[in-house]
């Protein structure tokens, strides 16, 4: 029997696959592993979302196909959303799809317009679903550097894709993601202004990823490409509920934007699922619709959680930038432990510390020398992980 699978060999050993192996097994030995590894939202979906799906659930037909676009309410909802907070208007017919979460969509983006020799600039670190969506898709990727001398560079990034699009004659599109997913960079309007131009100018695509547009936590709001006069032309942008609402499990996500992308992702989602289940869809709707108190309070904890991680890990010796958005912390290797590498220090760190941590190689070559830390253990948990550094560091 043949097993030789052409897409599955495009991909990378799954980093990840080490940390987690590792953290089975010490907490079979009965170790109480305090886990920053996966951006997995601890706190519970808002009470009215959940009632309404409890509301919902019980009505006759809601266990049929749902449709694979999103309900209307949904799309709606959406529409209302990126017209408050972005003072963006959508057609809610040609310019939004629901997607089964962000990443669902992105992936199934990938499919839907990669053509033989396409290429696609992706930036280094990223979150995985950005480079590998393409390259299960069959794309090439070209990296994209985002850090110099430790810190992003808005000015030096722009000049890089604009190098890199002169440089290769067959870019398909460029994927963004402002806050980043792992390294919690942001940037400001002007930052899309010039992008955009570019995008126009040479006519590629540009893909945002917006999954953390409510949590940031200098009363500056992240903004969105779509706030670009002539954005539409060439840009497409994914949000999810998981991080602004606690609903990561729910599944629930949107693109929007370009028609031309947007009818591709409709027209393979129409050959590939039925859309999310109803309820959860209704539910999706109350959450938009409802009142944004909880979202407010979910940012709280976020923020709460930072300084306290920021805080106590500096006096345990781990010296960290302040996020100014996302639900992650970027922290450099400490100097002592630099030589060994992301992936070494993260085990060194669970076997030593019982804290877990993600390294920064798993998101690209250039997140070496870094680990990602998710804001998802309570305060208590954060300041015990502090402690256990600190005897780790000393």
């Amino acid at each position: 029997m043949k097993s030789k699978f052409e897409r599955i060999n495009r991909l990378p050993p799954y980093i990840f696959s080490e940390i987690n192996s590792l953290k089975i097994k010490l907490r079979s030995e009965k170790k109480d592993i305090i886990d920053f590894g996966m951006g997995n939202p601890d706190m519970q979906t808002p009470l009215h979302i959940r009632q309404k799906l409890k509301d919902t659930i019980d009505k006759p037909g809601v266990g049929r196909y749902s449709v694979s676009k999103g309900i209307n309410g949904l799309r709606k909802a959406q529409a209302k959303y990126y017209k408050r907070r972005f003072n963006v208007n959508l057609d809610i017919n040609t310019e939004i799809i629901v997607t089964i979460g962000s990443k669902e969509g992105l992936a199934n983006l990938a499919q839907a317009i990669t053509s033989k020799g396409d290429k696609i600039l992706c930036p280094d670190p990223s979150y995985p679903v950005h480079p590998y969506g393409f390259t299960i898709a069959g794309a090439k990727l070209i990296p994209l550097k985002t850090i110099y001398n430790g810190e992003f560079n808005p000015k030096k990034y722009l000049i890089n894709i604009e190098k890199n699009i002169k440089r290769y004659s067959t870019i398909k599109a460029v994927i963004v993601s402002f806050p980043s997913n792992p390294t919690a960079q942001t940037v400001d309007l002007d930052f899309y202004k010039e992008l955009v131009k570019l995008a126009i100018k040479y006519e590629i695509y540009v893909l945002s990823d917006l999954a953390y547009s409510e949590i940031y936590f200098e009363n500056n709001p992240p903004p969105s490409i779509l706030e670009v006069n002539g954005a539409k032309k060439v840009a497409v942008e994914f949000t999810t509920l998981s991080k602004t609402y606690a609903m990561a499990g729910w599944r629930i996500g949107f693109a929007v934007g370009n028609k031309t992308l947007i009818q591709a992702l409709t027209k393979i989602k129409s050959y590939v699922d039925y859309g999310a289940f109803t309820p959860v869809q209704v539910a999706a709707t109350a959450a938009l619709n409802g009142s944004q108190q909880c979202v407010e309070e979910i940012r709280q904890i976020y923020k709460k959680r930072r300084d306290v991680l920021i805080e106590s890990f500096g006096r345990s010796g781990w010296y960290i930038p302040k996020p100014k958005a996302s639900m992650f912390v970027w922290a450099p290797i400490p100097d002592k432990f630099n030589k060994l590498g992301s992936m070494k220090f993260a085990k060194k760190l669970m076997i030593n510390a019982d804290v877990a941590v993600a390294p920064g190689l798993a998101f690209g070559k250039n997140g070496e020398g870094f680990v990602r830390i998710g804001l998802v253990e309570n305060n208590q948990r954060i300041r015990q992980a502090a402690k256990n550094i600190k005897k780790f560091l000393d």
